[in-house]
């Protein structure tokens, strides 16, 4: 049997997962000295919560998972005869893979004849989240891990997503984005707008000052390089921000009307902690990233 994994940085809940066949490796945050293993410390997870201690001045940062950790996870379905298929957010963006590689050697030994597939969504939180959906319809409907790998080999770089940000000062300390220059502040009403590219990394493509150009930038872009998107999910992220996924929504429809499937998800703790509160982005299917 082929059992299906994600990440919670890929912005899949439990409800989600439950719903396509998911199990959910937490990657925790840690904040005022206490590490948080997001749906595994605790089933809830106030997003509203999280995202006010980061407007009121915490600064969580993240880390990798152990070795023993993955072995954890994996281990039971290996020994139960089962096969893995991982679906992870960016190997370009920490080095908890190598961890789980060397885990996953060490399992294999012990259980030979086992398979372990792994596919990287190079992205993380929305980009990742409009990868696993497609993912989570094909195993669904019976497709074998073969056949999922050989898609998502065709298909990732075609999952485009581009977001802007509020507050640079999260970004500024976590430097994960290059070409930011994070010394633009809020005051200037300068928001950046920035994109997953082909490596698996957050790229600054552009600055736009003032929210309303900002957002009218972000809907623009499906027109300026979508391909086929209608025939896939458009994905709205954001972190604590519903009244930028409202007007978000309302451009989109004065543009396109409602031809879009969209899909709206609070962005993860982990990976909000690297672009703080108020951010708004989008996943859809693009010509390349």
């Amino acid at each position: 049997m082929l059992i299906l994994y994600t990440d919670t940085d890929t912005d899949i809940t439990p409800k989600t997962a439950a719903q396509y066949g998911y199990k959910l490796i937490s990657m925790p945050y840690t904040s005022d000295g206490v590490t948080v293993y997001p749906y595994e410390d605790s089933e809830d997870l106030d997003i509203h919560a999280f995202y006010d201690t980061l407007r009121a001045g915490a600064l969580p940062t993240t880390s990798a998972i152990s070795e023993a950790k993955y072995e954890q996870y994996f281990e039971p379905e290996f020994a139960a005869g089962n096969d893995i298929l991982y679906v992870h957010f960016s190997r370009a963006m920490t080095v908890t893979f190598d961890a789980m590689d060397k885990a996953v050697a060490r399992l294999k030994e012990k259980y030979p004849g086992r398979k372990f597939y792994s596919i990287d969504t190079k992205g993380i939180t929305t980009c990742s989240l409009g990868i696993c959906l497609e993912i989570g319809d094909m195993y669904k409907a019976g497709k074998t891990a073969e056949e999922i790998v050989a898609w998502a080999e065709k298909e990732v770089l075609h999952f485009g997503t581009y977001f802007i940000a509020d507050d640079l000062k999260f970004f500024r300390r976590s430097g994960r984005v290059s070409g930011l220059k994070a010394t633009m502040g809020t005051l200037l009403g300068v928001r950046p707008l920035i994109y997953m590219n082909g490596e698996g990394k957050m790229v600054s493509l552009d600055s736009i000052r003032g929210r309303r150009k900002a957002l009218e930038r972000l809907a623009g872009l499906i027109e300026e390089r979508g391909e086929d998107v209608e025939a896939h999910r458009v994905v709205i992220g954001h972190t604590d921000s519903p009244d930028l996924v409202e007007e978000l929504r309302e451009i989109l429809t004065e543009r396109y009307g409602d031809k879009f499937r969209i899909v709206v998800e609070a962005t993860n703790p982990t990976a909000g902690s690297h672009c703080g509160p108020n951010a708004v982005g989008l996943c859809f299917h693009v010509r390349e990233r």
